[in-house]
């Protein structure tokens, strides 16, 4: 392929690109606000392709505020790159570029060694990544090279000591006092099934009790201004059921007797009316702001939303 051709391929495919503001509220819904939460923005993400790389199954987000870029990772080892800038609305953003995650080597991973699915980045701007089949955290370059692997908790070291091959390290999150922190999908084995636990990789752990919806699972995590973990969690049992998105705070201040109090911010239940899709990401924007967004599954029938959202202190 002549470098002129690629040039012209890559404006080609970014040009298709479109961002449409869209509503998820229920018909006839008043005002911005669902429990401690206030919508700000709604946008779908149509994208065929950036760069070369098929833009679908997102699975998480990092915001890196100082150069205004929104990473993007998608289930099967893309690293998308956005400008992004946010105010009371989402300002900004556009495509800048796409990479596939790579061995130090920069060989490609294989194809079950690359299911990406937790996103986030540290205090000094390092980038890391976390996958599900194989039970590993890496730190990655902004173009998508494995840089190393980080030792983790024996709870959560091997896939034996997860409920299923596709249950492991599904959220990933930076806490300023306590670090790199993540959550399986489901409770390990080796905890009861109706108890949730977050895993710091120095050792320190935050347990509470599972959302009492069907089937709850924790699809992304991040971190409040008051320091206590944001949740995300997802309830879906099949295509002719409900599905329902949660947000929660898990507030480890307050922990008592190994578990952690919880309080429901906002829930999105499609039964109500709510226009919600598998939300699978978080990434915080700003003082108390943050962005979610789903994973449209390579699917026609899905989509890519991203929802700009405040958490009110109550």
């Amino acid at each position: 392929m002549g470098r002129s051709f690629f040039l012209l391929f890559l404006l080609f495919s970014v040009l298709r690109a479109e961002v449409y503001s869209v509503d998820i509220h229920p018909s006839g819904w008043k005002g911005d606000r669902v429990g401690a939460l206030r919508i700000l923005d709604q946008k779908e993400l149509v994208f065929d392709r950036i760069g070369r790389r098929r833009f679908a199954e997102i699975s998480d987000l990092a915001f890196l505020k100082k150069r205004h870029w929104l990473f993007m990772i998608s289930d099967e080892g893309k690293l998308f790159r956005f400008r992004a800038r946010f105010g009371e609305k989402i300002r900004e953003l556009s495509p800048l570029d796409a990479a596939t995650l790579r061995k130090k080597s920069g060989k490609k991973l294989k194809k079950w060694r690359r299911d990406s699915e937790g996103l986030t980045i540290d205090g000094k701007g390092r980038l890391y990544v976390s996958f599900e089949e194989k039970p590993r955290i890496a730190r990655i370059g902004y173009d998508g090279r494995i840089v190393r692997y980080l030792r983790l908790p024996r709870a959560i070291a091997k896939m034996g000591r997860f409920r299923s091959k596709n249950k492991g390290l599904e959220a990933l999150a930076w806490h300023p006092k306590y670090g790199l922190v993540t959550a399986a999908e489901y409770p390990v084995k080796a905890s009861r099934k109706g108890v949730q636990t977050l895993y710091a990789l120095s050792g320190k752990r935050w347990s509470f009790r599972r959302d009492t919806a069907p089937k709850s699972a924790i699809t992304a995590l991040e971190v409040l201004d008051n320091g206590n973990f944001l949740v995300l969690e997802r309830s879906f049992t099949g295509v002719l059921d409900p599905i329902v998105i949660t947000l929660r705070e898990v507030q480890i201040g307050r922990c008592r007797q190994g578990l952690c109090p919880v309080k429901v911010l906002a829930r999105l239940d499609s039964s109500k009316g709510w226009a919600v899709d598998n939300f699978e990401g978080l990434a915080r924007v700003g003082p108390n702001r943050f962005v979610m967004v789903s994973d449209d599954n390579d699917n026609f029938y899905q989509k890519t939303l991203l929802i700009y959202f405040e958490v009110s202190e109550r």
